[in-house]
């Protein structure tokens, strides 16, 4: 969970690299390095502790410059946040290279290096790839069979950039199972983990696949795969505008991500339904006649898409009356699978690259599912190019570690795919006509719930001090709760928990009192009755009540006189999970604001989890 950046140019490429690397710093923030070749035909390397600010301000201080060079913005994964663990690492001053994934076998070829005379300066599993470099070098004086053989005895998930003081102009790239691309220039060409740190030198990128091998010049890209064979990579135009990475009149990129969200959802929608239907073959021209034979559902997903899929699972079996599971990826991947008969895999992923997420996938090609669907939101990403039906969320860029408009657009996304499964399953027409329509009009409620910005951020105050919170809900609003107790967790650091509403007498009616707040949401849906006596059952303890309702009247009463009520559109009730996160976003952002912490980079957390 690293960021990469890599350059060869006609013109000097420091600025560029440290531009770069604060594009990729929601991949990780606690340490940055830069590494060129001077004019001298010299190795030059600045490494420091901390963001990448710190970087530039100690180029400012120490200057040197290049026209090759590789630079990188660490995620911990082996070793603490230190300048003698950050990237750039180096070999006897002559290769440098940078590295996002695991090399699971490091320990091995750390003793094997240290007998041949290497020393280490460093924790990390890194190092052991430059050294290795260096030693089949000093064999070949090839620096490709240098870097190929070195590759060959790395065992793990990795993604590379290497330069030589012996081949300046020269950059070299190596992907196995993390994501690297190849942006192309005039007069210079680049390499990084995401096309997002090149947007402002380029907008045409090659995707590199697993074991592909990159020899990039200023003038030229050639690729191997793993037999050595010179192969053809496409080359993809982004749209994406260079404006879109900034965060324009907004304090926190959280804040506007939150903020686009009707945006967003449009764009997911657009071309994809009509008035009062879901248009045709909208996840492939091979879908309509793979979802005729689904007999089964299995949503596999980690993190806040994990919530995504909890709440799907009710969507389907309700719409289309097709059983669905959902596992979080990590545990999936470790276990005896029974696969049912005739089942749909479906992965969900921001970034299309998280790694537990995409082993997933690739383990369920091997074993016969009937068919493999990707819902991402990054176009080229590995998960979309690896699944027979790839659907993109359109959520636009999302640079915030939590994610907000990626949630909401991959709900938007697994409703549409829970009307085709119903619809494919010969459900009648009339209630997707209404679920249709009503869907088209969310973008225009989640709007006005952002008008209420106000009423959150007064709730919030009463937070600040808080060490606990209590999120519940029930139905599709249980996975909700779910995902705005990690909102709460993930950016103001404050211990919260999401249960459903029916299980606070099995055991967390134990935690309420008067100092701990209770967010709930009750909407007028079947469960309103049970879900007011589950609220009965918190004020009789002296809980603190945060109610989300479309039910406002019903609050009137003196018992619950002194709970904090906003109001909510009322929807259908199975649409209802979209509307009902965006005020639990804006409360754990506004809590986070109020606490001072690093809302878009919180501490420990990367948003491309590409490492497991």
């Amino acid at each position: 969970m690293c960021g990469i950046v890599g350059a060869v140019a006609k013109r000097p490429v420091a600025e560029l690299l440290i531009d770069g690397l604060k594009k990729l710093e929601y991949r990780g923030y606690d340490s940055a390095g830069i590494a060129m070749i001077d004019a001298e035909q010299q190795l030059k390397r600045l490494r420091v502790a901390g963001k990448v600010r710190e970087l530039e301000n100690a180029l400012h201080a120490h200057p040197f410059q290049g026209h090759t060079g590789i630079a990188h913005t660490r995620w911990a994964t082996h070793g603490a946040p230190s300048e003698k663990n950050a990237h750039p690492f180096t070999s006897h001053d002559e290769f440098a290279l940078v590295h996002n994934g695991i090399i699971e076998n490091h320990s091995l070829l750390r003793e094997q290096l240290q007998r041949d005379g290497y020393h280490f300066s460093s924790e990390t599993d890194t190092e052991v790839a430059v050294h290795l470099i260096h030693k089949n070098y000093l064999q070949t004086k090839d620096l490709l069979a240098a870097v190929r053989s070195a590759a060959s005895q790395l065992k793990g998930a990795y993604a590379l950039g290497i330069i030589s003081k012996w081949y300046p102009g020269r950059l070299i790239a190596v992907r196995q199972g993390s994501p690297l691309v190849i942006g192309k220039g005039l007069g210079e060409n680049f390499i990084a983990s995401d096309p997002l740190a090149l947007l402002s030198v380029t907008k045409q990128f090659i995707y590199l696949e697993d074991n592909d091998l990159a020899d990039v010049t200023i003038d030229s890209i050639r690729i191997y795969n793993q037999e050595q064979q010179v192969v053809h990579r496409e080359c993809h135009t982004l749209t994406i505008s260079h404006d879109a990475v900034e965060r324009g009149e907004y304090r926190h990129y959280m804040k506007k991500e939150i903020m686009e969200q009707p945006e967003a959802m449009a764009s997911c929608l657009e071309g994809r339904v009509a008035e009062d239907h879901v248009l045709p073959a909208i996840f492939g021209p091979k879908a309509e006649k793979i979802f005729s034979h689904v007999e089964h559902v299995q949503l596999i997903a980690c993190g806040t898409s994990y919530h995504a899929a909890m709440v799907t699972r009710y969507w389907i079996e309700s719409l289309a009356h097709v059983p669905c599971s959902v596992e979080i990826a990590s545990e999936f991947r470790y276990r005896e699978i029974a696969k049912p008969k005739n089942s749909l895999f479906v992965t969900l992923s921001q970034s299309g690259e998280t790694a537990d997420t995409l082993a997933a996938l690739r383990l369920a090609k091997k074993m016969d599912y009937l068919s493999t669907l990707a819902i991402c939101n990054v176009p080229g990403s590995s998960m979309i190019r690896e699944a027979d039906l790839p659907f993109l969320t359109r959520a636009g860029i999302e640079i915030g570690v939590a994610s907000t408009k990626a949630f909401v657009t991959q709900l938007t996304s697994l409703f549409l795919l829970a009307l085709v499964l119903r619809r494919s399953g010969g459900g009648d027409a009339a209630l997707e006509v209404e679920l249709v329509r009503q869907l088209r009009h969310v973008p225009a409620l989640v709007e006005e719930i952002l008008q209420q910005d106000v009423t959150i951020s007064n709730w919030a105050k009463t937070f600040m001090n808080k060490q606990h919170a209590l999120f519940i809900g029930r139905g599709t609003l249980y996975p909700i709760a779910l995902e705005g107790a990690l909102k709460m967790k993930e950016i103001s650091y404050i211990h919260a928990e999401g249960y459903p509403s029916g299980e606070l007498k099995h055991g967390p009616l134990a935690l309420v009192d008067n100092a701990i707040p209770v967010i709930t949401m009750v909407p007028g849906d079947a469960l309103l009755e049970k879900s007011l006596s589950n609220l009965q059952e918190v004020r009789a303890r002296g809980g603190r009540l945060y109610v989300l309702t479309d039910q406002a009247q019903l609050f009137q009463q003196d018992v619950f006189s002194d709970a904090q009520i906003m109001n909510m559109p009322s929807i259908h009730p199975l649409l209802n999970p979209i509307l009902y996160t965006v005020p639990l976003q804006l409360l754990a952002y506004h809590v986070a604001v109020l606490k001072g912490t690093d809302i878009d980079q919180p501490r420990n957390l990367a948003k491309s989890v590409t490492v497991e």
